[in-house]
């Protein structure tokens, strides 16, 4: 397993396997392109994120340069968006890095948020296991009334 990518430190939380080893110029920074098809989200995507605020590529002319730091940040972005944090809420947690102190304010909103946002999607997982059950006695009902009337034209 690679280290963890320099710049966060809720960064840990994000599978850092999904970076390759990087040597050279390209350990350092990544162009837009390249972004996009390593993390598999749209061009679109990230210049969305960098207008929020979330991502701040260094610019050479009119090319993006994504920094190490930067992919932890898409990384904390990508796995927020995913577990249904908004991301006012991942900014908010990822702005709270301070990478001269044990980020404890940091980790610790993380978790109050991770807690409340578990508390939400298995509140989620009942209602749709409800839902599911009642759809599946639905089908049954349905199923025997055909299976006994026959079908209708």
């Amino acid at each position: 397993m690679n280290a963890v990518p320099a710049g966060n430190a809720a960064a840990k939380l994000f599978d850092s396997a999904n970076e390759p080893d990087l040597t050279g110029e390209d350990a350092e920074f990544m162009r837009i392109g390249e972004m996009a098809k390593r993390y598999d989200v749209t061009l679109r995507a990230l210049r969305f994120y960098e207008d929020k605020g979330l991502l701040a590529p260094k610019r050479e002319g009119a090319n993006r340069l994504y920094s190490r730091q930067d992919r932890a940040r898409l990384g904390m972005i990508l796995l927020g968006r995913k577990v249904g944090f908004t991301l006012r809420d991942v900014k908010h947690m990822i702005d709270l890095y301070d990478p001269e102190g044990p980020n404890t304010r940091q980790l610790k909103v993380t978790l109050e948020r991770s807690v409340k946002q578990m508390k939400r999607l298995e509140s989620q997982r009942a209602e749709l296991d409800e839902a599911i059950g009642d759809l599946d006695k639905l089908m049954e009902s349905l199923r025997s009334q055909l299976g006994t009337a026959g079908p209708k034209a």
